[in-house]
């Protein structure tokens, strides 16, 4: 099977074709269906949603997303290394088999197939995804970033105000309430790159600089993971409003509207943004390449990025699958939210700290 490269040529889209194989090499243990098909350069290209595992909806459930941005295929590429990993341990990992018996797990990992072809951030009508939901900042944003209804020659386009969401927004939303918050417990990472130096795990909200409402269960997973990894600190872990907030957020959009529901399920949406710019710096002739700003394009240095994310993915699908053993019981949440109230929202924190400092 041939293995994911760093560089592509113009006008082919091997991630597509990758996960083709990878549909082949599932077998039956791998179900796989089109949500929606997109028009991009005289082709029909499919928005794939492949699953594993359980779909008895007192399962928790876990969602893997990638290639929101068409230009991040890094992105992209660490979904399809995680579900290769996991296709190829269902031949001898017996725990896997066991643990997949009562979780769902789905996999969307090309999201926007349309602008990967193209090599354009947005979708191919010109629509960045992440600035496409009907949610609006509070207060001001930074000018473009944030997003705008401007024109889609500009960067961060939303669309215009009266238009629905875009296809490949509507599959993504579709594919995240019907598959995964129809479970008691609910966990989604999409993974992006091109923000700074350092990899951030990034939750809700983009939208205000005010606390998520889960914030308490959003603490315990994160010192979950540092309490287990202690030397694994490649990840600031935080609320993206601590960097910048943006009209438009799709996790946003699903996080509030699961918390209109009646008997909502805990959903933490995450969003990995691995940091690009470390690239740039250790390899600055990247920054003459679209694709160098925003993925790595030495060998080793891709496939150092393809491996080095599985500890955190398997920890987040093993978390999901455990999660009445962590997740704080009902008198321990104010306690807890205080907490990471006064880390992530009172302090100047940057999220490095060992355990038994951070806590």
């Amino acid at each position: 099977m041939e293995r994911l490269k760093p560089l592509q040529k113009s006008g082919s889209l091997p991630e597509l074709d990758y996960l083709t194989t990878l549909v082949e090499l599932g077998g039956k243990e791998l179900r796989c269906d089109t949500v929606a098909t997109v028009r991009c350069a005289g082709r029909e290209l499919p928005l794939h949603c492949l699953e594993l595992g359980s779909q008895d909806p007192a399962a928790p459930a876990i969602g893997f997303f990638g290639g929101v941005h068409g230009v991040e295929r890094i992105g992209a590429q660490v979904v399809l290394a995680f579900l290769h990993a996991l296709i190829r341990r269902l031949d001898w990992d017996q725990a896997l088999r066991e643990m997949l018996a009562h979780i769902r797990v789905v996999f969307m990992p090309l999201v926007n197939p349309g602008g990967m072809l193209q090599r354009t951030r947005s979708n191919p009508a010109g629509v960045d995804l992440m600035r496409n939901a009907p949610v609006n900042a509070e207060g001001s944003v930074a000018r473009l970033l944030g997003g705008q209804r401007l024109s889609r020659r500009l960067p961060w386009y939303r669309g215009a105000g009266s238009a629905p969401m875009e296809i490949e927004s509507q599959a993504l939303c579709q594919v995240v309430e019907e598959r995964i918050l129809r479970h008691r417990f609910a966990l989604t990472v999409d993974c992006h790159s091109g923000f700074g130096t350092r990899d951030h795990l990034w939750f809700p909200y983009a939208y205000t600089r005010q606390p998520i409402e889960s914030l308490a269960e959003l603490w315990a997973l994160r010192c979950l993971f540092r309490d287990t990894y202690p030397y694994h600190s490649i990840y600031v872990i935080e609320p993206q409003s601590r960097q910048y907030t943006t009209h438009g957020d799709l996790w946003d959009y699903l996080y509030l509207r699961n918390g209109a529901r009646e008997a909502a399920p805990v959903f933490l949406p995450l969003t990995l943004e691995l940091g690009s710019w470390l690239w740039i710096k250790k390899s600055p002739s990247q920054l003459f390449s679209l694709l160098g700003i925003f993925n790595p394009l030495t060998p080793h240095r891709h496939r150092r990025i393809l491996r080095q994310h599985t500890t955190l993915l398997d920890f987040l699908l093993h978390a999901s699958y455990s999660h009445e053993r962590w997740l704080p019981a009902p008198e321990a949440r104010a306690g807890l939210e205080a907490r990471a109230r006064r880390y992530w929202y009172e302090a100047d924190a940057q999220d490095t700290a060992p355990p038994t400092q951070a806590h």
